[in-house]
């Protein structure tokens, strides 16, 4: 339900988007079943990246009110579903509000366009082959710190949305829950806490931070600009 492609462009070593309403598909058919074979580690990595998907279109500059319904939708269903499909791959009403989340992230950010993240994605994952979803879930919190100070209140719904007890807490105290409850999520899923495990290392940082910048299509929907040297860092945070 996205007009977008993406390619590995070798020689630039960064993953490059094609857009073209031609993309669109004519049916989406939605089944369930046909996920219940698949491992949890791609479970996790392909959830996660469905939900960072509704975070970046929610917070995206883009947002309007159409993108925002879906996002929020998906957020909930992605966020309340995503450990029972993980840990159980067989349930079938877990699986199906996991791919009803993803089609609905898709709708918002196919509107909306999606964030600084991904931008940080695709460098690591067209050089050193990360798995997509999992590059997106070890940047996710470092670039969400980044952009708190851009959209605030936006960062604070979430914990809202997603059901975290925030009462008596202002806005910053509501965003920091947020991220808190993101790092859990994504270390309950197994997911990987750092790029060092793939073999990332500071003398890479300069590189990939310099892909980043490259991803213009996506940095203009980000919250707040940001420079190679924040690139930098915010790398250097996962190292």
């Amino acid at each position: 339900v996205t007009p977008i492609a993406i390619l590995s462009d070798h020689d630039d070593k960064l993953k490059k988007g094609i857009v073209s309403p031609y993309l669109f598909p004519s049916v989406a058919v939605l089944d369930a079943e046909l996920t219940v074979g698949l491992p949890p580690q791609v479970t996790a990595a392909t959830g996660m990246d469905a939900l960072i998907h509704a975070i970046e279109a929610y917070t995206s500059k883009n947002a309007d009110m159409m993108s925002d319904m879906l996002a929020e939708k998906a957020m909930v269903l992605i966020y309340k579903n995503i450990r029972k499909a993980y840990t159980n791959g067989e349930n079938l009403e877990a699986r199906l509000n996991m791919l009803e989340g993803s089609l609905l992230a898709g709708m918002a950010f196919a509107n909306a366009g999606v964030t600084a993240v991904h931008a940080f994605a695709y460098p690591i994952g067209a050089e050193f082959h990360i798995p997509h979803g999992v590059a997106n879930s070890i940047m996710l919190v470092p670039v969400m710190e980044f952009n708190l100070s851009g959209m605030l209140g936006r960062f604070a719904r979430i914990s809202e949305l997603i059901g975290l007890e925030t009462s008596g807490l202002n806005e910053e105290q509501k965003a920091e829950m947020v991220l808190e409850e993101l790092r859990k999520l994504s270390k309950d899923l197994g997911i990987p806490e750092s790029l060092s495990v793939f073999g990332i290392k500071d003398e890479h940082i300069a590189g990939l931070a310099e892909g980043v910048m490259k991803v213009t299509r996506l940095l203009a929907n980000n919250p707040r600009e940001l420079n190679v040297g924040d690139a930098e860092d915010i790398y250097r945070k996962v190292l």
